[in-house]
């Protein structure tokens, strides 16, 4: 959650810390940034819930719920209520040269008021930082809040600089997760869901269990070979913990625990909601269901389609895209735009003005730009990063639809598989029909802004740039191989077309001459496009 703070006078509140100064002026850059987490403490937590109880309100699951919840709401005096705190932990946009180093980030924080973790320590090596971790991970449970790891990170600005970051992830940092906790518990019965692409999961349904501070009810089981393989059986005792603390999973089946007259789980010939033919992935694990008019994928793929990562319809939920799918208002994603707010407000749970929001949400989700489309369509190992490539690589959908196998091949970050499944989704029979319904009801898809610089020296070029170039960070490099109509990656490979060395370069310059991809000194590359 970032704040962001100005010049702070004697006795003014800085920002949202709510700290006052006593005397004196504190000069603040004119930009600052403060990237950190908004939390509820476990004692508010457990005060909160027996104020609720006693009032003969559900309590809350857990201490991430409560505070997603909290920040949600409308009513400021409510959320004041809630006991929430903030920790700042990075900076965000700064003016240069406030400060060098992360440790001398948070005592500048400090200085203004802004509160950081007082648990932050500095390592000289790794086996200070194992260290470290390993004394927290023992007294964790000293905190008033909920940690499922530690952060490490390196404190130089200018390394983190030279060492940049990968498509998902910074490449100075990473996260050391603790051991999962785990509970027994006993699995009351195994369902099977069905997902927006046909896939068949089987999910244990639980007896209650207390799991890292949040009740679980519910496990997923992966596939059908991973059921088969730990033999979960309805009725079974088993060990259960939350994946990275988040995703409860069966992990153990106590078999001397386990019912004398149990059977083994039987794969699914039908599809559960549909009961139309399955069949298992060619060379795969799943098992999907290949009726394309699959209620229950209808009701997955609309809910991913109005997710935030996608189109961002808010308001559109799972259990409003079931009943829209039951009274049969939406049978398709052109549906969702054809939405009247007096039938919305007459389905259960909603009223006028909820109504009101989700048409202006679904009106305002138009504009979604091509790659956001592109993740939203369900498009089987499409996600929001390989949209991204796509939507950039053809710039419009239509240059997208009349892409062959071997164009969607030759794009860095997009191999034979993802190649396959893009490929066959834009020849689909459905898709040209699924495009003009999105087209005629008011969907733009604008693509990304094309390279500046048509033609330019790097034009159909891929670089990758190893090592520090003096002056230049590692965006402004990025954006200079943009402009001069190349494309940036962080990874060699055979469709790499150059590698500009600089300084302290790493293992890609090698990789490089393995691979007999052209490589150059960063002073070269700058020679070459100030030519």
């Amino acid at each position: 959650m970032p704040l962001v703070l100005g010049k702070v006078a004697a006795g003014e509140q800085l920002g949202s810390a709510g700290s006052l100064f006593e005397e004196g002026e504190v000069e603040v850059p004119a930009v600052l940034e403060v990237r950190g987490e908004v939390f509820m403490p476990n004692s508010e937590f457990r005060r909160i819930n027996a104020k609720r109880e006693q009032a003969g309100e559900a309590p809350f699951a857990n201490p991430r719920n409560a505070t997603a919840g909290s920040l949600k709401m409308l009513d400021s005096r409510k959320v004041a209520k809630r006991g929430l705190r903030f920790l700042g932990y990075s900076l965000g946009e700064v003016d240069a040269g406030w400060v060098v180093s992360h440790r001398e980030a948070l005592e500048q924080l400090e200085v203004l008021s802004v509160p950081v973790n007082p648990g932050h320590e500095m390592a000289d090596d790794i086996e200070g930082v194992i260290e470290i971790c390993g004394r927290w991970e023992n007294r964790r449970a000293e905190l008033d809040y909920q940690i499922d790891g530690m952060v490490v990170k390196v404190d130089d600005l200018v390394q983190r600089e030279q060492l940049g970051q990968t498509s998902r992830a910074p490449r100075w940092c990473i996260a050391y997760k603790f051991a999962a906790e785990r509970a027994e518990t006993k699995v009351k019965r195994i369902v099977v869901q069905v997902g927006k692409t046909g896939a068949l999961t089987p999910v244990a349904h639980l007896k209650e269990v207390q799991l890292a501070g949040t009740t679980v009810s519910r496990a997923s089981l992966h596939n059908f070979e991973e059921l088969a393989r730990k033999d979960v059986r309805q009725g079974d005792r088993v060990l259960v913990e939350k994946a990275g603390e988040i995703i409860p999973q069966v992990v153990e089946v106590l078999k001397e625990k386990r019912p004398r007259h149990s059977r083994a789980f039987k794969l699914p010939l039908k599809c559960p909601r549909c009961k139309g033919e399955v069949a298992k992935d060619e060379g795969g694990v799943y098992i999907r269901c290949i009726n394309p008019g699959c209620p229950a994928q209808l009701v997955e793929r609309l809910r991913h389609f109005a997710g935030r990562g996608q189109m961002d319809i808010e308001g559109l939920g799972v259990s409003l895209v079931e009943q829209l799918v039951r009274e049969g208002f939406v049978k398709s994603f052109a549906d969702v735009y054809l939405l009247e707010e007096g039938e919305v407000a007459a389905l259960e749970r909603m009223g006028e003005k909820s109504a009101a929001s989700l048409i202006e949400a679904i009106e305002v989700s138009k504009g979604q730009p091509l790659d956001r489309v592109l993740a939203g369509l369900g498009i089987l190992h499409v996600g929001s990063r390989v949209a991204a490539v796509l939507a950039e690589e053809f710039g419009s959908l239509d240059a997208l639809l009349q892409a062959d196998k071997e164009q969607l091949e030759a794009i860095d970050e997009i191999g034979e598989v993802i190649a396959k499944s893009v490929y066959q989704f834009c020849y689909g029979d459905a898709t040209r029909k699924l495009i003009e319904d999105l087209r005629e009801v008011g969907l733009q898809m604008p693509g990304p802004l094309r390279r500046e610089k048509k033609g330019g020296k790097l034009e159909g070029k891929t670089v990758v740039v190893t090592g520090g170039i003096a002056d230049f960070t590692r965006g402004q490099l990025e954006a200079l191989i943009k402009k001069h109509g190349g494309k940036a990656t962080g990874s060699v490979s055979k469709k790499t077309s150059l590698v500009v060395v600089g300084e302290n370069p790493g293992s890609k310059a090698d990789k490089a001459s393995q691979l007999g991809v052209a490589v150059m000194t960063g002073q070269e590359f700058l020679d070459m496009l100030a030519e």
